[in-house]
């Protein structure tokens, strides 16, 4: 992870970003961070945007808490949820 201090900042966002290639770059307004630049090289908007949802995160979770736990559905049962 990098970071810029935008205050003190002598290129453009953008040459900072292909300087870093992958790595997240924060950046900082005299000392304190206020955004990030991160990479969709390997990742869409969307899946991002999901991620970041606190939201959908929870949901996630609980869906994976559930399966630790044992508790899934086979195919017909699931089935016959959703048909009901």
């Amino acid at each position: 992870m990098k970071t810029i201090e935008l205050s003190t900042a002598s290129q453009p966002l953008s040459a900072y970003v292909e300087d870093f290639g992958n790595e997240v770059v924060v950046l900082t307004l005299h000392g304190k961070a206020i955004a990030a630049v991160v990479s969709l090289n390997d990742e869409d908007g969307e899946s991002l945007s999901l991620s970041l949802n606190p939201e959908f995160m929870e949901i996630i979770e609980k869906a994976r808490e559930e399966f630790r736990l044992g508790k899934t559905l086979s195919l017909e049962q699931m089935k016959r949820e959703v048909m009901q």
